[in-house]
């Protein structure tokens, strides 16, 4: 294997309720989980997603409520997930703008704390696309050379997909083989991400950023000063966005408000502090010898 890794890394798939980040629940979660001696695990799992599953859905991969009832729920199964993933690094098809974010929004709704900061994403969609702009199915077919048989099925799905990485890594002798280098040459776009839903990123001075909309381009501080009620709107019950990007736009804002209260704290201290000159010596002097 090409692949050079000096951590673990998990190749994932999730099968959902639907394709909404903030709102869909994960009904399946399989994984690969390579490590740098060669070795390999697989974790395959069905959750309960408290909730039924929607028809057209089923239809698709084949979750049925029945299938689940008895299942644990993400929040019960979460602990034994975090002790298999470990310091893993993550890889999957799409899964940069769906899996990890999706992943991110069952940790955070059921309370445990789950950190992303540390690790590298490989989105293998992105790396196809940009080299041959298909499908999973015809990845695998021009990669492997061979038909998809049962797609849909997490694990099914996830073998799929460590199947045309490995076959990428072995045809394009210019891709860099370690996971560095495949995580940013998979990025979608040029910025770097704070959310995992690509809605806040950093412009090229490293400055928080909206990455959407009306705003997009322009830094949490101009626009907080343009436009101060985007934030709160942002942060509100009544938006739909991902709760993970929300947690990461308080805490962007937070850091503004206290780079604002260290600037405000050093004018006030350096207005306080008047150097002793040879011209306010001699006014001393003078005073005095005046009395």
């Amino acid at each position: 294997m090409k692949l050079q890794l000096t951590k673990s890394l998990c190749v994932f798939d999730l099968e959902t309720t639907g394709l909404q980040i903030n709102t869909d629940r994960i009904v399946q979660i399989a994984i690969i989980k390579l490590s740098p001696s060669g070795g390999k695990t697989e974790l395959n799992q069905l959750i309960n997603p408290g909730r039924s599953i929607p028809q057209e859905v089923i239809e698709i991969h084949g979750v049925t409520d029945e299938l689940v009832k008895d299942k644990p729920t993400f929040k019960d199964f979460a602990n034994e997930l975090i002790e298999f993933i470990g310091d893993s690094d993550l890889a999957g098809y799409n899964s940069n703008k769906f899996d990890i974010p999706v992943l991110a929004e069952e940790f955070l709704r059921a309370g445990i704390s789950f950190d992303f900061s540390f690790r590298k994403f490989i989105d293998i969609q992105n790396i196809f696309h940009k080299m041959e702009q298909r499908t999973l199915a015809a990845a695998h077919k021009f990669y492997c050379g061979e038909e998809m048989q049962n797609a849909h099925d997490a694990l099914y799905d996830t073998q799929a997909t460590l199947n045309v990485f490995l076959a990428q890594l072995e045809r394009y002798p210019d891709l860099k083989q370690d996971v560095n280098s495949l995580a940013d040459f998979s990025r979608a776009g040029n910025f770097e991400l704070i959310d995992l839903a690509g809605r806040l990123a950093r412009n090229e001075k490293g400055e928080a950023m909206y990455n959407f909309g009306k705003h997009k381009g322009k830094t949490m501080r101009e626009v907080s000063k343009i436009e101060p009620g985007y934030f709160g709107w942002m942060t509100s019950d009544q938006t739909d966005f991902p709760l993970y990007t929300k947690e990461c736009l308080r805490k962007e804002m937070e850091k503004l408000k206290e780079a604002d209260k260290k600037e405000l704290a050093e004018k006030e201290a350096s207005k306080k502090e008047v150097p002793i000159t040879e011209n306010s010596l001699e006014s001393l002097k003078n005073k005095f010898n005046a009395k």
